[in-house]
């Protein structure tokens, strides 16, 4: 697959993260210039107790103290409205990365099964732009912004004196150490919990989804044991990151406290000799403070960044395997025939094939029967029919256009794909059959519920079509679910329907129903493939076509085929032998 760029970047997919920041430029330049004008009026604090102690006290001038308190309070308010703007522009600077990429996330999430098999990311993408966001909306860029400030207040501090410059000094150095090693000592437990996190969750999902097995044969116990279990480990790798990041921000906040003292101890020391005035010793010691809080307030966010640091490598990595599909040309709708040529097909992120070397081609208005032992490869086929698995070798056309020169919502207009376990969307059964399509037309809602044979059943409940079926169609019985799922199939008059076991959840009136819904489709130019274990499941095919170990063991019209698989050839009983009392033994 092709690599796509976006029009307006024209980067490739490993930069999508770094284009969409690329796209905030301007905002984190509004930062930084807002960040140089703060970090100066940081110097407020220092240089206005400089000047008190060493100018208004030895004067006794009310007028100077009055107006060093006026332009130091109005030196603070201008600051405090810079921090804010700067805290609001770094919010909206992760909203807007957000929704330039929750859309691209949301569709990692959806083809990664497809293309990658089933990984143990999960919803982890999600959950890493949630990280980077909320990363991006704290207090840590802020901090970021601060440390090159760092060297300016050890300058001043050297201004003062190079005794106070050197212990601030000392301090620094100490503090960046304790940084490299917050980083070096929560680097592999950060990324065992975000391991064992997404596991914890998966398991909870499972369990959820398959509530009703776990308790009617009694494995909530035991399920819900394996997921303590991972839960322990998840808390106990969580808890080592924290510790070792909380141990290292209370030595850091401790070592800041002792160095303020050092500074207000040294600059005593240089009062005592005449070699600093008092002024010097306040302003120092604030100064000094100041210069390490930065490097303190990196250290309390530590694991936060490294969770998005970590959220933001990740998300490289899906986004590079995945590109964001390209939009081919739109190709005419297809009218003639389905043609499969020497089709294998594995399950995603597996090169074993599990249906080898198919070749077949459907005519429009016929119907083909798949059937075959469980484990024939029959649905795998079928998913690679609809294009939901990328064949290892070979193709599947539409009127001679492969599958993948088309779009996928184009291509899903002309495929109608009823899957062997049936899921429905919370909302309404309009909303269900028409596919979520904006402003569809009730007439053609109608027009497929009345060819699935569903529509008398609709009507007879009783919000009738605007029905909330709930998370998973939860108010359906299941032959509700999969007549409704199969006029969601039939939606549009699509050329190519694949029914997957379609009837096994339904009643007679059901199968008669499906049977007439495929011949309608027949008549109308369609081309139907539908999947059976038996041949009872096939009455309205005129093809049938037999899987056994991922190969096709024939094809050919329905009557022909069945003949030969339901012939078997005559099995001589054993011979029967009496025994006589003798021991011996007779014909």
């Amino acid at each position: 697959m092709q690599s796509a760029k976006t029009p307006q970047q024209g980067q490739s997919p490993r930069s999508e993260l770094g284009a969409a920041l690329g796209a905030c430029r301007s905002a984190f330049i509004g930062v930084g210039v807002m960040s140089c004008v703060i970090n100066v009026l940081y110097l407020t604090g220092s240089f206005f107790m400089l000047e008190v102690y060493d100018r208004v006290l030895p004067s006794r001038s009310i007028p100077t103290l009055v107006g060093l308190l006026v332009l130091a309070g109005g030196l603070y308010v201008v600051q405090g409205v810079l921090d804010l703007i700067r805290s609001r522009i770094l919010v909206r600077i992760g909203a807007t990365l957000d929704e330039m990429l929750s859309r691209r996330v949301y569709e990692l999430v959806v083809r990664m099964p497809l293309l990658a098999g089933n990984r143990s990311e999960g919803l982890q993408p999600l959950r890493d732009l949630d990280n980077i966001r909320a990363f991006l909306s704290g207090m840590g860029p802020g901090a970021l912004f601060d440390l090159p400030w760092l060297p300016l207040y050890l300058a001043i501090c050297f201004a003062f004196h190079p005794l106070i410059g050197v212990t601030a000094l000392v301090g620094a150095i100490v503090l960046i150490v304790l940084t490299i090693l917050t980083e070096y000592l929560t680097g592999d437990p950060m990324k065992r919990a975000t391991s064992l996190a997404s596991r914890r969750q998966d398991l909870a999902l499972t369990s959820r989804r398959n509530a009703e097995v776990l308790m009617a044969m009694g494995m909530a116990g035991r399920v819900g044991q394996r997921w303590e279990d991972s839960n322990r480990d998840y808390l106990a790798s969580s808890q080592r990151a924290s510790d070792v990041a909380g141990g290292l921000g209370a030595i850091a906040k401790v070592m800041r406290m002792m160095l303020q003292s050092a500074v207000l101890g040294v600059g005593a020391y240089l009062v005592i000799n005449q070699q600093a005035t008092a002024g010097i010793i306040i302003a120092g010691s604030i100064l000094s403070a100041r210069a390490l809080a930065p490097v303190d307030l990196a250290i309390a966010h530590w694991k936060g960044f490294v969770a998005a640091r970590q959220s933001w490598h990740r998300l490289n990595r899906l986004l590079g395997m995945i590109p964001e599909q390209t939009v081919p040309t739109q190709l005419e709708t297809p009218t003639n025939k389905l043609s499969v040529e020497a089709l294998s097909v594995g399950a995603p992120g597996d090169q074993r094939p599990i249906v080898h070397d198919a070749t077949f081609a459907i005519e429009a208005g016929q119907a083909v029967g798949v059937i075959g032992p469980s484990g024939s490869g029959k649905s795998s086929l079928v998913r690679a029919l609809v294009g939901v698995w990328q064949p290892l070798r070979g193709k599947v056309r539409l009127d001679g256009a492969a599958l993948d020169q088309w779009s996928p919502e184009i291509l899903g207009r002309h495929i109608g794909y009823l899957p062997q376990d049936v899921e429905l969307f919370a909302g309404t059964i309009a909303q269900n059959i028409s596919r979520f399509e904006d402003n569809p037309s009730p007439d053609d809602i109608i027009a497929a519920a009345r060819e699935a044979r569903v529509h008398e059943m609709i009507i007879g409940m009783k919000d009738g079509y605007d029905t909330q079926i709930g998370d998973q169609g939860s108010v359906l019985s299941a032959g509700q679910a999969q007549r409704i799922a199969l006029a969601r199939a039939l939606y549009g008059n699509p050329f190519l329907v694949v029914l997957d076991e379609p009837n096994s959840n339904l009643d007679s009136e059901g199968d008669a129903a499906l049977s007439k819904a495929v011949l309608s489709v027949r008549a109308r130019g369609g081309v139907v493939v539908i999947v059976a274990h038996r041949p009872i499941g096939i009455e309205s095919a005129d093809l049938v076509m037999v899987l056994k170990d991922g190969r096709v063991q024939a094809f050919g019209p329905k009557d022909s085929v069945l003949g030969q698989v339901l012939q078997r050839p005559a099995v001589a009983g054993p011979a029967i032998k009496i025994v006589s009392d003798k021991g011996g033994s007779q014909p």
